[in-house]
């Protein structure tokens, strides 16, 4: 669904009076979406399908729409999309390093970025033109902080379309309340964002202290070396063969019958 210039009006006139006027289609649409954000939804996941859901019904020309999250670490995810061809332009901007979306998920990065001819913009040459091939000409990103204290956690809504010039100011305005909405949801449920995330990042690190011990004692056992060798075995083979050390780990250790690595050499 998409919303005339005629209702958008009307909404934006509802909005700055105190009388008794029903509210338009847009404003009672985010009226729902906000009682639902803080009322219903109390997982991260819940809250981004949301917002992207109502990106899609409610910003006109929106063909795709997708999260980004900014790791602590600094990495970018897209943990929420309405496509798979939103993962694939996402991951074109992260491979890059440079795009809308990208732009808009740093902590220090600008609260609005859009194009609307994306393939010809010269902020992005590699981005740009990848997602002009794809046929989607305008995009718009609008920053999520949903946490503004340290590792301040950010991302992003993004919004692409296969129509040049597709997002108009009204779009713009509606992507921001959306963006401010999500934000303010996510901050609502930062104790289950925190546990979840606490929990992953320990289940991971148990998990590849585990795989990496096993794959240490596997070359320590094969080789009659310590365990600073073996390990020095691993980073060595990790960087030659460009995989992470963990799952290099993991593949020796599930078929370390089949699997050998190369002597690490000596660093002058």
């Amino acid at each position: 669904m998409s919303v005339s210039e005629e209702e958008w009006a009307r909404d934006r006139t509802w909005f700055g009076q105190d009388g008794e006027p029903a509210p338009g289609p847009l404003a009672s649409q985010f009226a729902d979406l906000t009682r639902t954000l803080l009322d219903v939804t109390h997982t991260v996941g819940g809250v981004l399908r949301l917002v992207v859901g109502a990106a899609v019904a409610i910003v006109p020309d929106a063909d795709l729409v997708s999260v980004t999250l900014r790791d602590p670490d600094g990495r970018f995810h897209t943990p929420i999309e309405t496509d798979p061809v939103a993962v694939e332009l996402d991951l074109l901007q992260y491979d890059h390093g440079e795009g809308p979306c990208v732009d808009s998920a740093r902590p220090d990065g600008p609260a609005l970025c859009w194009s609307q001819d994306v393939g010809r913009d010269p902020r992005w040459p590699s981005f740009g033109p990848g997602a002009a091939r794809h046929g989607y000409h305008s995009v718009l990103a609008t920053a999520l902080v949903p946490d503004a204290r340290p590792p301040r956690l950010s991302g992003a809504l993004n919004i692409y379309s296969r129509t040049p010039g597709a997002f108009n100011r009204e779009a713009i305005d509606t992507a921001l309340l959306l963006a401010t909405h999500a934000s303010l949801a996510l901050a609502h449920t930062e104790a289950v964002v925190t546990a979840e995330l606490e929990a992953e990042h320990l289940r991971r690190a148990v998990d590849s202290r585990d795989v990496i011990g096993q794959a240490k004692g596997i070359l320590m056992q094969r080789r009659g070396i310590d365990a600073d060798e073996a390990f020095d075995v691993l980073r060595r083979a990790s960087q030659d063969l460009n995989v992470k050390l963990a799952d290099l780990a993991g593949t020796l250790a599930a078929r370390h019958t089949e699997v050998d690595l190369p002597a690490a050499g000596r660093e002058g």
